[in-house]
């Protein structure tokens, strides 16, 4: 051994590395140019070794065995220390290199990875990585709030079976080929949750290829939930429809109210002339067959011009605007006028309008216009289910008024095909419709008069298999 010394010397010399040889009371008996030139930076060399020095060369020594990586700082300078004993000999290497570089990469990758940690356990994304069949391999804890499960239960299913079965033929292609050839995809589509429900998912996803050949070996995929998003845009779509909508139907009231005054002119001159007719026709004191058809003609143009005029009037009274006026009114005669409104409507279909009104019946304090423009409003809604239910065969609507606790029930019944309890929850809502050239407002404007009323307008099934519209309104106590 003694003769590898000189040997082992001429080659530590030229170790980059700070080194010494010592005895087996940790007392240098050779040191290279590395550590002599650390030794000049700092006068006291025990500034630089381990303060247990000695204790870790005597157990090396006596135990035979390496001490690896003690730890020592001096300033700003970090070294490791490693402990070598010679065989044979109570000799041991002291081999110290600069760590400093090294510790400060440690510390800032510990700093990344608890950034890391923090940001991926605490957003609100989902961030997930899955093989390149689409299998998830891992996923943030942000699964639990979006699809309702755990990472732990995501890993090993495939992404494609949480697609919405129309949509997964196309999505699988479409992801497949965009991260082949692109590298990247941001596509929304649905994906259900654990509750069986189906999501809008927006997610972008990156593939990460092999180095040298180019392969996707990873997708790594960030998801954010965009279902409240779609509903409130969808609303907001509704909403500026529903106002375009409004402004039409505002400027078609005002071209009814001109149109409507309008015709008042040609509506008066043919009563005026339908009278002055009439006269000359008994002046003329005629007896034959002739003059008394002639007569009868004028009569029926002067009533049913006088019915025409009357509804314009209607027409007019409903567009006008101001303050509603409340009068107290029979339930059973305003029914009955407004059946003889719709009443040739009704006979083009083959419809018959059943009238049944209980005897004594409370009067009501209500717009008449308004309450008769509901009335129209039901009747006609069921005469278009009776035409649709039996385009070649007569039917019937029921409308029976009687006393209900104090209320006055009206209620409109019809023969027609019926509708679902869904159906009937949007019944009511403004242009909402099941007619291809409707409107969607009579019942929701129907039902806003009968409220302002008091009352209560409800739509139930029949047992007829139809649709019954029930009108509730108080009646003025005696």
């Amino acid at each position: 051994m003694a003769d590898l010394l000189p040997t082992l010397h001429e080659l530590l010399q030229s170790d980059p590395l700070p080194m010494m040889l010592v005895n087996a009371a940790g007392e240098p008996m050779f040191r290279n140019t590395a550590l002599l030139q650390l030794q000049a930076d700092n006068a006291e060399l025990s500034a630089w070794l381990p303060h247990n020095h000695a204790e870790l060369v005597m157990a090396a020594a006596r135990q035979q065995r390496a001490i690896e990586d003690v730890h020592t700082r001096c300033g700003n300078r970090h070294l490791l220390w490693s402990y070598i004993p010679l065989a044979q000999t109570a000799q041991v290497w002291v081999r110290g290199r600069d760590a400093t570089r090294w510790l400060q990469h440690q510390q800032e990758a510990t700093v990344a990875r608890r950034l890391y940690h923090l940001i991926i356990e605490n957003t609100t994304d989902l961030i997930s990585r899955h093989r390149p069949d689409g299998r998830f391999i891992d996923a943030s804890p942000a699964s639990w709030n979006m699809l309702g499960v755990w990472p732990e239960q995501l890993r090993g299913e495939r992404l494609d079976s949480l697609f919405h079965p129309q949509e997964r033929e196309a999505l699988i292609t479409r992801f497949r080929s965009a991260l082949e050839q692109d590298g990247y995809l941001t596509y929304s589509y649905r994906i259900r949750h654990a509750s069986g429900e189906y999501r809008w998912f927006e997610t972008a996803s990156r593939a990460i290829r092999e180095t040298y050949t180019g392969e996707v070996v990873e997708v790594i995929s960030v998801s954010r939930d965009i279902t409240e998003r779609l509903q409130s845009e969808e609303h907001n779509r509704r909403l500026q429809d529903e106002l375009a909508h409004a402004a039409r139907l505002a400027t078609l009231g005002e071209l009814a109210s001109g149109i409507a005054h309008e015709l008042n002119q040609p509506l008066a001159a043919i009563l005026n002339y339908a009278g002055a007719s009439q006269r000359y026709l008994s002046q003329l004191g005629s007896d034959e067959p002739e003059a008394e058809r002639v007569e009868h003609g004028l009569a029926r143009i002067s009533e049913q011009a006088e019915h025409a005029a009357a509804v314009i009037r209607r027409l007019r009274g409903f567009l006008r605007k101001g303050s509603r006026r409340l009068q107290q009114v029979d339930a059973a005669v305003l029914a009955h006028e407004a059946v003889g409104l719709c009443a040739w409507e009704a006979s083009q279909h083959q419809v018959q309008i059943v009238e049944k009104a209980a005897p004594g019946l409370p009067l009501l304090r209500v717009d008449p216009i308004l309450l008769q423009q509901v009335l129209l409003n039901l009747l006609r809604n069921a005469i278009d289910a009776n035409r649709e239910q039996h385009p070649q065969h007569g039917s019937q609507v029921q409308l029976n008024i009687e006393e209900r606790d104090g209320q006055v029930c009206i209620e409109v019944i019809d023969q027609g095909a019926g509708v679902s309890a869904e159906a009937r929850e949007q019944l009511f809502v403004p242009f909402y419709t099941s007619k291809v050239d409707g409107l969607g407002l009579g019942l929701s404007m129907s039902q806003g008069i009968v409220e302002g009323f008091g009352g209560s307008l409800d739509a139930l099934p029949a047992d007829t298999g139809g649709l019954c519209l029930r009108c509730l309104l108080p009646a003025v106590s005696t």
